[in-house]
């Protein structure tokens, strides 16, 4: 059963902790001795930083599927997400560079992160706090396609999830899937906490490894067949048609999205019932158009379903995993904790390279 280690860190005794967390979560994901060591420096940095700048906040480590896909079944990578309520940055760009620091230090943390890390994403709002992302994976040769170039889907996606209470699994789970053309992003909440509702969830996403061309309708019923020896999940499914620009959603459950269109948030409404348990006759399947400017949020019910995305969301233009960690630091805080398992996963565009 997948491991999510959530470690609030509010003295230096915890920097160890999340150490060690990267050191087991880069096991579990096979990766080689250099690999290891690289996702436990960038958590040490990553653990450091929080206490040295924002005085307490929290790392989340979980083994992720990759932010863009290329066909088949991907390795997946270790990421680490730090997340604090502190004083924020005020010069994002600066404090990338070495030797800057405003807490004393070398000021080597950031950049040493960002060069060693497969990804790196920074947000800092001052005033607001700090999330940053990092994503270490095996180290792969890239394969020289037979026929030519194969064409890049265009969108990249990501997620972050926070176990409830400070538990070793979460009953939420994303993934996302590549076939051709197709991209099909999918969030699970298991009914209740636990390894039982993880069993649920992690379900759905083995079958949707297996599912990867089925439209969102089909596939929640086929989910619902591979689901019924559990508690069951709210589930929602999202896929794009990259060649086609047109965005297919169908929800069951609780689980709710927000699609961005231009400057306007829509939600895109699932049906009352449980995937394995309570499935309506029939499901709703929405379709809309896929733009320049959209962005897609999934997000389970540990953030309120009044919670309104932030309007600099993906602005600049972010990993999405950044975007995700964004909206779960600011669903809670040490005085606020969220009720439930939290996971928001994010489907974006890929921004175009700078000239």
């Amino acid at each position: 059963m997948p491991r999510v280690w959530h470690v609030p860190v509010h003295d230096a005794t915890r920097v160890r902790d999340v150490r060690v967390a990267a050191e087991d979560a880069a096991a579990r994901a096979c990766l080689d001795e250099q690999r290891r060591a690289a996702c436990a420096l960038v958590a040490t940095e990553l653990a450091t930083n929080l206490l040295r700048h924002a005085t307490a906040g929290e790392v989340v480590v979980d083994v992720v599927d990759p932010a863009v896909l290329p066909e088949g079944r991907p390795a997946r990578a270790v990421q680490i997400t730090a997340l604090d309520h502190g004083p924020g940055i005020a010069d994002v760009a600066g404090a990338f560079e070495d030797g800057f620091s405003t807490g004393g230090s070398l000021g080597a943390g950031l950049g040493t992160c960002r060069r060693i890390a497969d990804a790196f994403g920074l947000h800092s709002v001052p005033g607001r706090g700090t999330v940053a992302v990092a994503r270490i994976g095996p180290v792969t040769a890239a394969p020289v396609p037979e026929e030519g170039p194969v064409r890049s889907p265009g969108v990249h996606a990501g997620g972050v999830n926070v176990p409830f209470a400070g538990g070793e699994v979460s009953g939420d789970a994303w993934s996302w899937v590549r076939s051709g053309d197709r991209v099909t992003l999918l969030l699970a909440d298991g009914l209740g906490h636990g390894a039982e509702a993880a069993r649920a969830s992690d379900a759905a996403v083995e079958e949707l490894r297996h599912c990867a061309r089925l439209p969102p309708a089909e596939l929640l019923q086929r989910l619902h067949t591979a689901l019924s020896g559990t508690r069951g999940a709210a589930v929602a499914a999202a896929q794009l048609d990259t060649w086609t620009g047109r965005l297919r959603f169908a929800g069951i459950g609780n689980v709710t999205a927000r699609l961005r269109d231009g400057g306007r948030w829509r939600t895109l409404l699932s049906r009352p019932g449980i995937v394995g348990a309570h499935r309506p006759r029939t499901v709703r399947e929405d379709e809309t158009v896929w733009t320049g400017e959209s962005l897609l949020i999934l997000h389970t019910d540990g953030l309120s379903s009044r919670w309104t995305p932030p309007a600099d969301t993906g602005v600049p233009p972010a990993d999405p995993a950044v975007t995700a960690a964004v909206a779960v630091r600011d669903a809670g805080s040490a005085a606020r904790p969220v009720r439930d398992d939290t996971a928001v996963a994010v489907l974006a565009n890929v921004p175009e390279a700078s000239p």
